[in-house]
């Protein structure tokens, strides 16, 4: 690509893949590609240098993208991150069903002059490293299950024992990361303080607070429509006409979904937690008939919804006068 600097507003895509970061600028329609790696994305930021740049869209990758949009926002670039079932969907829209590195980055840009999401803030360096010991104990865990799941398909002595043994390597290596995590929380005020509030909640153990605090960051700063939404528990309509649809939930962080719905089964179904507001909640929505998945999916939203009014005002569950309507 030519080092000629542009005046004229850009925006770019990058798709990211383990091995290249493939970006296209438009509507100068410059295409270029670099090494993911630190050096490749040095290079990428000079070359971003020579544009006006508006406005840079990639996809949430699971992690890979987390360096990127730190550099690239620490370069004092505007850095917006999309879900990618939204990106196909935008790209069937536009027509386009190809699928290759250069064709994604294109797409990108084109939601990024188009669609232009909201910007994402810079992810304070404790969070980042809370988010990444968050995903690796998640991992272990899912190692863990499936260890423990192979425990009943063999009568070998010797894979027993190998089986017996990974479980116990996993087991520690949960236990290290968990300390980890504790000892980070422990050390930042402001994370100390928001987990304190949240374990306050029924339900709420310490592992998915510091979920809530990792992958829900912007908790406590949003109406509770709009954490239902990132969560991906707020009932969208499905009418046409005079017919009227099931509503059902769609998108959202299914990770984060997954943590919170223990949370919200124990709230709403365990005798520890008591006679709670959450209780009473499902017990009204089963005398309505409703099945056991929607009352779950219900209550998940509804802990979600108080847990963000709980860090909006610094409000501790048990000081609270909450009022639970379904």
């Amino acid at each position: 690509m030519d080092e000629v600097r542009t005046t004229e507003r850009s925006f770019v895509g990058i798709d990211i893949s383990k091995g290249t970061l493939d970006t296209h600028c438009l509507p100068q329609e410059k295409s270029f590609s670099v090494k993911h790696d630190a050096a490749g994305i040095d290079r990428l930021v000079e070359q971003l240098r020579l544009f006006d740049v508006q406005l840079i869209v990639m996809e949430g990758t699971g992690g890979l993208e987390r360096r990127l949009r730190t550099r690239l926002i620490d370069a004092g670039l505007r850095v917006a991150v999309m879900n990618p079932r939204q990106v196909r969907d935008f790209a069937r829209g536009m027509g386009q069903l190809a699928k290759t590195d250069r064709i994604d980055a294109r797409i990108l840009a084109l939601c990024a002059q188009h669609v232009q999401p909201r910007a994402s803030d810079k992810t304070p360096a404790e969070l980042e490293e809370l988010e990444a010991l968050v995903a690796r104990r998640r991992q272990l865990l899912a190692m863990q299950t499936m260890e423990s799941n192979r425990l009943g398909t063999t009568d070998n002595l010797a894979a027993l024992r190998s089986l017996k043994k990974m479980i116990d390597v996993l087991k520690k290596q949960i236990d290290e990361i968990e300390q980890q995590m504790t000892e980070l929380i422990q050390q930042h005020e402001e994370l100390s303080r928001k987990a304190e509030l949240l374990q306050t909640g029924p339900g709420v153990g310490t592992a998915t607070s510091m979920t809530l605090l990792a992958e829900l960051p912007e908790l406590g700063q949003l109406n509770r429509q709009q954490v239902a939404a990132l969560v991906g528990v707020a009932p969208f309509n499905r009418d046409s006409g005079k017919s009227a649809g099931k509503r059902a939930i769609f998108g959202g962080r299914a990770m984060l979904r997954s943590a919170l719905y223990m949370a919200a089964f124990s709230a709403a179904y365990s005798p520890r937690v008591g006679n709670g507001p959450l209780q009473a909640f499902a017990a009204r929505l089963k005398q309505a008939g409703k099945n056991f998945k929607v009352i779950v999916t219900a209550c998940i939203r509804k802990l979600v919804v108080i847990l963000n009014a709980m860090l909006k005002t610094n409000t501790p569950w048990q000081h609270q006068t909450i009022t639970i309507t379904p």
